[in-house]
């Protein structure tokens, strides 16, 4: 079922990417929160974004977290921050999808903030 915030935004909607799939499930003044399932084998794009950090909570399965260049590897329950301007990545290289929920902070949140480095689909 899909609901409207007070800016109209439809929330609980499947937004279908090339790596799987995220749900915005809360959206306010100066916050957003996703859960984002990212199928076995499939990653993120290398990324960074100008105007909001992030802070990832692993839901389920085992997930690969590239942040300035070092790797995390993070079980259920773990999390991690991603600090403004941080170039960072959210992948899978195992058996089993992962589910992460994001919860993004800051003064533009939208999916146009975000400049690619690296995109296994070509979307550099």
């Amino acid at each position: 079922m899909t609901e409207k915030t007070e800016n109209n935004q439809e929330l609980n909607i499947k937004y279908f990417r090339p790596w799987g799939y995220y749900i915005v499930i809360a959206k306010g003044e100066g916050f957003q929160s996703k859960i984002i399932h990212v199928n076995s084998g499939q990653r993120l794009s290398l990324q960074s974004h100008n105007h909001r950090s992030e802070h990832w909570v692993v839901l389920s399965g085992m997930a690969k977290v590239v942040l300035e260049g070092k790797d995390y590897f993070l079980s259920p329950g773990h999390s991690i921050d991603i600090p403004v301007k941080a170039i960072h990545s959210l992948q899978n290289p195992y058996d089993k999808d992962i589910e992460v929920i994001e919860i993004q902070m800051g003064d533009d949140l939208s999916e146009e903030d975000i400049t690619r480095y690296e995109d296994i689909y070509g979307r550099v």
